[in-house]
C-alpha cells in the first residue's frame, strides 16, 4: 500500500475510533441522551431556537429522525415547543432551562476531558492540530 494510503486508512481508523468514543462518552454524559440528541440540543442552544424542518435539513436527517429525538429530548423536560410570533402556523424548538443546564455541564466535562486528553502537547501541536480539523472540517463542508 502506498504511504499516502496508509495514512488515509490510518485517519479513517482513527475518526472511526473518536466517533467510538463521543458516542460513548455521550452516554455516560446522560444515559438518555444519544450523541444525536445531544448534538440537536447543542445546535437549538446555539441557534437560539429553531423549527425541527430547520434541524432535519442542517444535519440530512430524516424528518422522522428528528421527530423521535425531539420527543425524546421534550420527555426529559430538556426541549420545548413555542409559537413564532412572525408565524403562528409554526413551531419553533428551545431549549429548556434544564436543558440548557444539562448542555453546560456536559460542555463543561467534555472540554475538561479535552485538556486532560492534550495536557502534554505543545502550544504549537495543538495549533496545528487545530488548524487541521478547521481544514479537514471546510472541506467536507465544501464537498457536502
Amino acid at each position: 500500500m502506498a504511504r499516502r494510503d496508509e495514512s488515509v486508512e490510518t485517519i479513517q481508523q482513527e475518526m472511526t475510533a473518536f466517533a467510538r468514543r463521543a458516542r460513548a462518552t455521550a452516554a455516560r454524559m446522560h444515559p438518555e441522551l444519544s450523541l444525536v440528541s445531544y448534538t440537536l440540543l447543542a445546535h437549538l442552544d446555539d441557534q437560539k431556537g429553531c423549527r425541527a424542518t430547520d434541524l432535519a435539513a442542517h444535519y440530512l436527517l430524516d424528518k422522522s429522525t428528528v421527530s423521535r429525538q425531539i420527543s425524546a429530548l421534550e420527555k426529559l423536560g430538556f426541549v420545548e415547543r413555542r409559537v413564532d410570533p412572525d408565524d403562528h402556523r409554526v413551531q419553533v424548538l428551545h431549549p429548556t432551562v434544564k436543558g440548557a443546564q444539562m448542555l453546560a455541564n456536559v460542555t463543561a466535562s467534555r472540554r475538561q476531558a479535552f485538556h486532560e486528553r492534550l495536557a502534554d502537547w505543545d502550544e504549537e501541536d495543538l495549533d496545528r492540530f487545530a488548524s487541521y480539523l478547521l481544514r479537514y472540517n471546510a472541506a467536507q463542508a465544501r464537498l457536502g
